[in-house]
C-alpha cells in the first residue's frame, strides 16, 4: 500500500468524494466503489475499516492507495505490506 498526499487534496475521486485531510478511505483498482473492506498493515497488525472511494494505485506492485488519514491509523509512512478482506 501507498498513501495520496497533499498535492491532491480538493479533487474529486472516481466514485465522486472529495479528498480532505480528514477522508478515510482507499483507492483500489477493481473493488467496486462503497466496497467495505478491512485493510491490514501486516509490518505492524494494526487494521481499519474503511470503503473503496477512488480508483488506484497506478503503481505496479501495490494494491490500494490509502488516504493520508488512513495511512496515519495503519501507521503507514510510505509505503506498506498490506492485506485486504472484503466485508460486504
Amino acid at each position: 500500500a501507498s498513501w495520496n498526499g497533499p498535492g491532491l487534496f480538493g479533487h474529486k475521486t472516481a466514485c465522486g468524494s472529495i479528498l480532505t485531510r480528514l477522508s478515510y478511505w482507499i483507492a483500489h483498482k477493481t473493488l467496486p466503489c462503497g466496497t467495505r473492506v478491512r485493510v491490514t498493515n501486516r509490518a505492524n497488525g494494526r487494521s481499519i475499516m474503511v470503503r473503496v472511494q477512488d480508483r488506484g494505485p497506478y503503481v505496479r506492485g501495490r494494491v490500494v492507495d490509502l488516504t493520508v488519514a488512513a495511512a496515519g491509523a495503519l501507521g503507514v509512512r510510505g509505503t506498506a505490506p498490506v492485506l485486504v478482506e472484503v466485508l460486504r
